[in-house]
């Protein structure tokens, strides 16, 4: 009998780039408004934002509480949609998919890292690393070849059998990174990842994006600490639903040993 024909990848799954062209980018923001409430209560979270973020970058949007960064990291993530503009994620155009589509884009496309780690209280650093392939139902003894791979990764490893509440903050928070990288994402996107560390451990964090980054990996860092945001290659600071500058950080390729 003859083998089943395999179902045919989804439309909206956009195919890699040939290998002669320019890569494209992994986020590109066109004229991005979002705007919450009507009349006089009407907020512009982001006012025509323009932003792309070519793969293998290292930048951190920083502003303070109110300037937009956070409805930023939302639409760059896939967890809200702009009231108006186009956003591509990887060369795919996420206003024309569905709440499922996006899902397999967040689960797929996107390792997040969040401030509170999000680490499930009572399963061991491993299995919390191995959920995100749970979910795209990879078999279990990959799934754990795989998590472990990723806890070797961010230098966890030895604490695979631990649970988070024997881990220090920073550890907990390298499990979280090594989750976020365990399905291979295109996009590494932490919010305030050093918020609930302590300066040794945010140090140690900010050390392994900087080492994530040397390895190839396109990180996007959310921050309201001009310090944190010092440590990318690129920074983009946002006021008023704007962005009012984006720079080249000049010193960062010596800090880095000038690692791409």
């Amino acid at each position: 009998m003859a083998a089943p024909t395999p179902a045919p990848a989804p439309e909206y799954w956009a195919a890699p780039p040939a290998p002669h062209r320019r890569p494209r980018p992994v986020i590109a923001l066109n004229a991005i408004h979002k705007v919450y409430g009507q009349g006089e209560a009407e907020v512009r979270a982001l006012d025509g934002v323009s932003l792309t973020i070519e793969r293998g970058e290292f930048v951190a949007i920083v502003g303070a509480s109110g300037s937009g960064k956070s409805t930023m990291m939302n639409i760059i993530g896939c967890l809200d949609a702009p009231t108006s503009g186009r956003y591509f994620m990887d060369g795919i155009e996420t206003g024309e998919l569905d709440e499922f589509q996006l899902a397999q884009i967040r689960n797929r496309k996107i390792g997040f890292v969040f401030q509170s780690f999000n680490l499930i209280p009572r399963t061991r650093a491993v299995d919390n690393v191995a959920m995100p392939l749970a979910y795209r139902k990879v078999h279990r003894r990959e799934r754990h070849t795989l998590a472990l791979e990723a806890l070797d990764a961010v230098g966890l490893s030895t604490r695979a059998g631990h649970l988070p509440s024997q881990l220090s903050g920073g550890q907990q928070q390298r499990v979280a990174i090594a989750r976020a990288l365990v399905t291979e994402p295109v996009l590494l996107l932490a919010d305030e990842p050093t918020g609930a560390l302590d300066t040794h451990s945010s140090e140690e964090i900010l050390d392994l994006f900087e080492a994530l980054h040397a390895r190839g990996r396109t990180i996007v860092m959310i921050t309201h600490e001009p310090e944190v945001a010092a440590r990318a290659e690129r920074v983009v600071r946002m006021q008023d639903g704007h962005i009012v500058s984006d720079t080249a950080q000049t010193a960062y390729h010596h800090l880095a040993g000038g690692a791409r």
